[in-house]
């Protein structure tokens, strides 16, 4: 299989496919706006197949011993780690972002990989010798069967990367739906997978739009599905996903803020919020959109904000000196400049407006630069809703219990972060944020592969987050076997519960 094919195709039992659907969409270069391929949309025919595969993949995959689809991750985790920058070529060629940010992208997928390889572990039950006079009982978890992966365009590497390698080793068959505006890397880690030696239809990807995630939402032979992306979107498929009696995790958007206390290192805070705000163009469910600024904080840390945003290094992503890229399409920077004009609209005061952003040599990008807002308040749209662009709200309040109310009343708590030289302070943001993933003087706190990703309010959607321990839960059920045998069973009709006697 080439790095990137003319045509980006499905992968179905093991190899590509058209499919049956006829219809096409661009997918851009957003560094130039050219067109660089056509991705092909499935269709519910083409979701089928893909569910048949995987079901009759299922039986022998589900016996196959947790040690040995371990060695088949391995050998993936193996391929991955070689061709981290071919990859990471790819994701910037078709997402945007800068290409030590795609590198990055790629090693926190591996890691994910890494922490399932342990699939003997983490698959192991309870075991409790006489739980009643000659009976025994234990705990085993069994996969679901097959499972489903809807994943954002952000991350086309890295969220998948949460979902399938511990829904594989875990015994299930797993059916990705990548976003349709940079679908090249699910097809070139599906080619891994099988060089890995993956039975064929234990992982397949079809490319397309809604109709093939309603095609997988009400398939009956899926038993669960996994999603990122936008608040909306994640409620559809939770409500659907209940109604077609399927186990949900739907990871939905976020308003991110970073608290910055009187007492924080200016220097420091600066530079989080610069990095959180601006990388990756904002397009990160954990980028920091909100700089939460207490006391007389302000006044020292937004011209210093305000430079740096003005002197943002912004160019192709392949530059090495890029520090942040183009945005995926053009109608993506049409949303993030519209909201821009609104914020202003509203009163709050543009510090650095990023519009109208032109790049030598790169005029028909998808570009723009870094804004920066002052004086936003609550009741504004560009403080309530999630821009997933490179715009900063800067919010004033007077001291740390404001500080905490402002977030605590937001509809959103997927990620927040606090700067301060004071451990009480810290301690205390700490236990009463309602935000699921916190940092003290860290700006995104994304979560490591053995810990789980998942924020709260309507930033998750499910009672489980993804990866981690709290993975291996979602993508299997628990069974409990209670055993006794005929020589130790009393004659007679028991009419009363068993108890421990």
């Amino acid at each position: 299989m080439t790095v990137q094919q003319q045509e980006v195709q499905h992968f179905i039992g093991g190899k590509l496919t058209a499919g049956e659907g006829k219809e096409t969409q661009a997918v851009y270069n957003p560094a130039t706006g050219a067109v660089a391929r056509q991705v092909r949309l499935g269709t519910a025919t083409d979701i089928n197949a893909a569910v048949a595969a995987a079901t009759a993949a299922f039986p022998a995959w589900a016996d196959t011993p947790p040690i040995r689809r371990a060695r088949i991750m391995l050998k993936f985790l193996e391929l991955m780690n070689e061709h981290i920058d071919t990859l990471a070529e790819i994701i910037t060629s078709e997402h945007g972002k800068v290409f030590s940010d795609a590198k990055g992208e790629v090693m926190r997928g591996i890691d994910i990989i890494e922490f399932a390889c342990g699939a003997p572990q983490l698959l192991k039950g309870d075991y409790t010798d006489q739980v009643s006079t000659n009976m025994d009982n234990w705990t085993m978890r069994q996969p679901l069967g097959v499972v489903a992966g809807v994943t954002p365009f952000n991350f086309p590497c890295m969220v998948p990367c949460w979902m399938f390698p511990i829904a594989l080793v875990t015994g299930n068959c797993f059916v990705l739906k990548p976003s349709e505006r940079d679908p090249s890397a699910s097809l070139f880690m599906a080619d891994l997978l099988k060089q890995a030696g993956l039975p064929d239809g234990v992982f397949n990807v079809v490319q397309g739009g809604k109709p093939t995630v309603d095609a997988l939402l009400s398939h009956p032979d899926v038993s669960a599905m996994s999603f990122v992306g936008s608040t909306p979107i994640a409620k559809y498929i939770y409500e659907q996903g209940a109604h077609y009696g399927k186990r949900v995790q739907a990871l939905g958007g976020a308003k991110n803020h970073l608290v910055v206390m009187p007492d924080a290192d200016i220097e420091q805070a600066v530079d989080a919020l610069i990095g959180a705000a601006y990388g990756s163009a904002g397009e990160r469910c954990m980028a920091i959109s909100v700089a939460v600024l207490v006391g007389d904080v302000a006044d020292r840390i937004i011209p210093k904000l305000a430079e740096r945003a003005r002197t943002l290094k912004i160019t192709n992503g392949m530059n090495p000196e890029a520090e942040m890229g183009p945005i995926v399409t053009r109608e993506a920077l049409e949303r993030i400049e519209g909201y821009i004009a609104t914020g202003v609209a509203e009163g709050a005061t543009l510090v650095v407006d990023g519009r109208g952003l032109t790049v030598a040599g790169h005029e028909q990008g998808f570009f723009t630069g870094g804004t920066l807002f002052d004086h936003v308040t609550p009741d504004m749209r560009i403080y309530r809703e999630e821009i997933f662009g490179p715009v900063l709200s800067c919010v004033r309040v007077p001291d740390f219990a404001h500080a905490l109310e402002l977030i605590n009343n937001h509809a959103f708590g997927n990620g927040v972060s606090c700067y301060t030289s004071d451990g009480n302070v810290a301690r205390e943001f700490g236990r009463r944020v309602q935000v699921g993933m916190v940092g003290i003087n860290v700006p995104i706190p994304v979560p490591m592969a053995w810990q789980g990703f998942g924020g709260w309010k309507q930033s998750l959607f499910g009672d489980m987050h993804v990866y981690g321990e709290e993975g291996v839960r979602f993508y299997t059920k628990q069974k409990s076997i209670m055993q006794r045998w005929p020589q130790s069973i009393e004659k007679g009709a028991e009419f009363a519960m068993p108890t421990a006697k």
